[in-house]
């Protein structure tokens, strides 16, 4: 596999922005986009915030779109519609053009409200759109048909690892050869109150009610567990030459992934996150870097107490001495937690953090916890230097999944 990849489009909808440069702005001040869910089902939730999509996904289709499409679909297809936009809408052969978009828990707000139907109005009142909101890949198929890819169309299902995991698969569909052009990234929106309660249940969730833009606050002393979100995003990858023969901008370059698995347990890290140091290690591997090389980490940091520690015991393993020269963020302390969306609309943070040489903040970080062992950037965005520098995204889910992400400058 010596086929270069590249990125050559972005595109986003999260809670800090309706699409890439909102979003990237936003997460360039530092400024959540948390806040209290406005509904009446919140009253006895123990956890009543969340990140909701600055623009709803819905106002940018038309109506006969919008009605077809779980919220999640909804999302997927505003961000790859502009990340396919911002490629140029590169012309390709069919067979030569693919999709991989992942979620974590596909239509489950479609599948939630079409039960609810049933039981108030009866089985005639169901959408015969029902089935293909509900479909976990769903999103990957509406835009595969969009676009009209014909390599393959997959859509990976590992828990909040899940969008960086499509990444990978992408672009080993073009190192593979199976295609020279891949669309790919993540989507969740399932902000309702059986996950909001379920999640609470698991004690895994902020409380801090009173306060929403300080409640996501990674590496944080006084963090109490992660904020929920929603949104999607997506890149377009394309193999190096197909890139240069169109004349394609390049905002980074794929570097490699490491995919491992932690064998612990079904909701917690392995403590010494032992699975992410492998992840990262076989990332670098694939990339052809060692730890000296990388410069910027965007962290899954989901500002949980267990899980930033594993993290940060992990990043020290797996980067050695090195790890005092890598400026860390946790953009999720802005945007909440995405889910099944976080690793791509992360990856697209860090190839942008590349592309300006700045590394956004990591928001509400007043004082750093002493079991983390990392230069966290905090306050203010923190230059990178010139040259040829690189960068890792990690991502891990429920189940012990690990992905570890290279992207190197253009």
């Amino acid at each position: 596999m010596t086929r270069q990849v590249v990125i050559t489009g972005l595109g986003m909808t999260t809670p800090v922005g309706g699409d890439v440069e909102s979003s990237w702005r936003t997460v360039l001040a530092g400024t959540p986009g948390i806040s209290i869910i406005n509904e009446p089902w919140t009253h006895d939730q123990p956890s009543k915030i969340a990140g909701i999509m600055a623009v709803d996904p819905a106002s940018c289709l038309a109506p006969h779109e919008a009605r077809k499409l779980d919220r999640s679909q909804q999302a997927a297809i505003v961000a790859a519609r502009e990340a396919w936009a911002d490629a140029g809408a590169p012309e390709i052969d069919p067979d030569r053009l693919g999709a991989v978009v992942a979620t974590g828990m596909g239509g489950l707000i479609s599948l939630i409200s079409s039960y609810d139907l049933l039981l108030e109005r009866g089985a005639s009142r169901i959408s015969p759109h029902m089935v293909t909101m509900i479909m976990p890949n769903g999103s990957a198929a509406q835009i595969g048909l969009e676009i009209g890819a014909r390599a393959g169309v997959h859509t990976p299902v590992s828990a909040c690892a899940s969008g960086a995991e499509a990444i990978s698969y992408a672009a080993r569909m073009i190192q593979e050869g199976r295609a020279d052009v891949v669309v790919a990234g993540g989507t969740e929106a399932v902000i309702h109150p059986i996950t909001m309660a379920g999640f609470a249940a698991m004690r895994a969730l902020s409380t801090r009610n009173d306060d929403p833009a300080a409640a996501s606050r990674p590496y944080d002393i006084d963090r109490d567990g992660f904020v929920m979100g929603e949104g999607a995003g997506i890149m377009v990858l394309e193999s190096a030459e197909f890139a240069a023969a169109r004349g394609a901008k390049i905002y980074g370059v794929y570097g490699g992934s490491g995919l491992t698995s932690d064998g612990h347990h079904i909701a917690q890290p392995d403590p010494q996150g032992r699975g992410a140091t492998r992840a990262i290690a076989e990332a670098l591997a694939d990339a052809g870097l060692s730890a000296s090389d990388i410069v910027h980490v965007n962290a899954h940091a989901t500002s949980t107490p267990q899980g930033d520690i594993a993290e940060s015991a992990a990043i020290l393993a797996a980067l050695g001495s090195h790890t005092g020269n890598v400026a860390v963020t946790g953009t999720k302390s802005m945007t909440g937690h995405l889910l099944g969306g976080a690793g791509a609309v992360e990856s697209i943070f860090t190839v942008l953090a590349l592309r300006d040489r700045l590394v956004p903040p990591t928001a509400n970080l007043h004082n750093l916890d002493p079991q983390i062992n990392l230069d966290v950037v905090g306050g203010a965005p923190r230059p990178l230097p010139a040259g040829d520098i690189a960068a890792l995204n990690n991502s891990f889910g429920f189940g012990g999944h690990d992905v570890a992400l290279v992207f190197r400058s253009a």
